[in-house]
């Protein structure tokens, strides 16, 4: 008998409490825009935070609360959905220019050694607070594969040869978990440029070119020939380490023929920087 009482009991409280939560739910609802449902199917629902805002349903609600959508961007999202959002809120969409992030360090394992061993956990963030990592070069990646972990897009893996991360243009969405996450700061958003082709300084190191050399043989030395070699001002030397300005690059590529380590990489293009320069001088002999 006395069990049949508990369950009669506890029965009893479970549907007073039932009853009291439904009361509640009632009292305090509060109705929520039904744009806001539909923009969240629009969205990726990576809560990454490059948009700025706390996850996906809180750039929702800012969308359908905002009276203009200048300040608001999903980098995940891309242009397509936003022009949907915009036409959903009833404003004008912003077409933003696509991002990809790139690497300011070629360092691979031929060009920068390692001098010690490191047997933790694989993190570029605990070995950065170590120490400088397992080579000599205080700037370059730590290739654990932090930027890796994080991304939603699994636009980012380690190459196991050079040792290094590479970017997946075609996947990288541009939301800048990667960079923010980064110890060294060694990740940058850069434009993706016209056809998907770009120039950039993949280094990081400020010291001085000798010392920069001989911590890594493919290190900016600062020696200003790729500023030199630029008819179009995009490039500038500060604190020993060459920086190309995307906004001021014309892509001619001449920086990179400049340059005597290596430094300066580019993507996208149908034909290497040195064959552009063979195809251009046999053309020059033809005419003569």
């Amino acid at each position: 008998m006395s069990i049949l009482y508990a369950i009669i009991v506890l029965g009893g409280i479970g549907l007073l409490g039932a009853g009291i939560l439904f009361l509640v739910s009632k009292r305090f609802y509060v109705k929520e825009d039904p744009r806001i449902a539909l923009i969240e199917e629009l969205l990726p629902g990576a809560n990454c935070g490059s948009c700025g805002r706390s996850g996906c349903h809180d750039f929702a609600c800012a969308c359908a609360s905002a009276t203009s959508l200048d300040s608001l961007v999903c980098p995940g999202a891309g242009d397509e959905a936003m022009k949907k959002i915009a036409g959903i809120v009833g404003l004008d969409s912003v077409v933003t220019r696509p991002m990809v992030a790139s690497l300011k360090c070629g360092g691979s394992c031929q060009v920068r050694p390692a001098i010690s061993e490191y047997d933790g956990a694989s993190s570029c963030a605990i070995l950065q607070q170590l120490g400088s990592g397992t080579t000599g070069c205080p700037f370059g990646c730590l290739g654990c594969g932090d930027c890796a972990e994080v991304c939603n897009w699994n636009a980012i893996h380690i190459d196991p040869v050079s040792g290094l991360p590479v970017v997946d243009a075609d996947k990288c969405t541009g939301c800048g978990v990667c960079v923010s996450k980064c110890p060294r700061h060694v990740l940058e958003l850069r434009p993706k440029g016209p056809k998907g082709r770009r120039v950039w300084v993949a280094c990081s190191n400020t010291e001085r070119g000798a010392i920069a050399r001989k911590e890594c043989g493919a290190a900016c030395i600062g020696c200003m020939k790729c500023e030199k070699a630029c008819a179009f001002g995009a490039v500038s030397v500060k604190d020993n380490l060459s920086y190309i300005d995307a906004e001021k690059c014309k892509l001619c590529r001449k920086c990179i023929l400049a340059c005597p380590t290596g430094a300066i990489l580019d993507s996208g293009f149908p034909v290497s920087a040195k064959e552009m320069a063979e195809i251009a001088l046999s053309k020059q002999k033809n005419n003569n």
